[in-house]
């Protein structure tokens, strides 16, 4: 395993960022960390890059223990901050050049090629990074934190502030990063945790609530009893006659013919729902059991 963390507990003051929080993340693996702000996301981060230390428990990076070999860590791990501390009167290359030098990359120049490539700063390498977009800003951390070759990516909210491009860009980056190293990364966006991770790990109030596959959490029934169907049929019918339904709780208009069921069952009523347009004479044009959205299981489980 790549990242190893067993029983971390956090205490600020009377605050109890983390409680008793344990996982593993494996070898090329990308994993969501989530969480609602103040759930302890950051802190989780800080701790496993050797920023601050736990109150108790142990974790590993590398087989590196974060306490007592913390410099090997370092060496293991690239990190991106939440806010991307930057010195803002460097340009691009000689930032870069300096982060190389800290962590005594060989070869500098070429790498640094290297990663004005892969994270598209062709354009902006020859300005200073106070001149840049928030995008770009951000690219310039992801950079920094591959440049010395890491085998372990942490990455807070990588892709605050950019654009839609910047945003699929980016994406692509982690998948293709992912497919050689570990990646633990945290954000608010549902759709990019869909897109990119194989795993999701969701934490509230300081606890793990949550450790799947996102395939996995999409088919969890946080209400139990509870559904949706969306059904197309080829002519108009109404909410009340859709409620004769057995089962069926509710009934939306979502467009023209389209129906989004709401059932409070255990029973998959499709065949109901056939058998339904059947006797009034309509036809089903489609029909379809929904699975949860991943945003819609996020705010069940950290609302509780």
């Amino acid at each position: 395993m790549s990242i190893k963390v067993n029983n971390i507990t956090k205490v600020y003051g009377e605050q109890r960022a983390l409680d008793n929080v344990s996982f593993e993340v494996g070898s090329t693996e990308i994993v969501g960390f989530l969480g609602p702000n103040g759930a302890g996301k950051s802190t989780m981060m800080k701790i496993l890059t050797c920023f601050i230390p736990q109150t108790s428990g142990t974790a590993s990076v590398c087989g590196f223990d974060i306490a007592e070999q913390s410099l090997e860590v370092r060496k293991m791990v690239g990190y991106l901050p939440e806010h991307n501390p930057l010195y803002l009167d460097m340009y691009v290359k000689e930032y870069l050049e300096f982060i190389a030098g800290l962590h005594q990359v060989k070869n500098v120049k070429q790498r640094i090629s290297e990663m004005i490539e892969t994270t598209g700063l062709q354009v902006e390498q020859k300005k200073k990074i106070g001149a840049l977009s928030k995008g770009y800003r951000q690219r310039v951390g992801l950079a920094q934190a591959l440049i010395h070759d890491p085998k372990v990516l942490i990455l807070d909210e990588p892709t605050t502030g950019l654009d839609p491009n910047q945003l699929a860009e980016i994406r692509n980056l982690i998948i293709e990063v992912g497919k050689q190293k570990t990646v633990l990364f945290s954000t608010h966006i549902m759709q990019e945790v869909e897109a990119v991770c194989d795993r999701v790990i969701i934490v509230n109030k300081g606890q793990i609530v949550a450790n799947d596959s996102t395939e996995a959490l999409q088919k969890t029934q946080i209400e139990e009893n509870k559904y949706f169907i969306t059904v197309e049929f080829d002519k108009k019918t109404s909410v009340n006659i859709l409620k004769n339904i057995q089962h069926v709780y509710d009934a939306k208009n979502v467009k023209d013919n389209v129906w989004l069921l709401e059932v409070h069952s255990e029973k998959d009523i499709r065949p109901d729902v056939f058998q339904f347009a059947v006797k009034n004479s309509l036809a089903v044009l489609t029909l379809n059991k929904e699975e949860q959205k991943l945003e819609d299981i996020f705010k069940q489980l950290t609302k509780k």
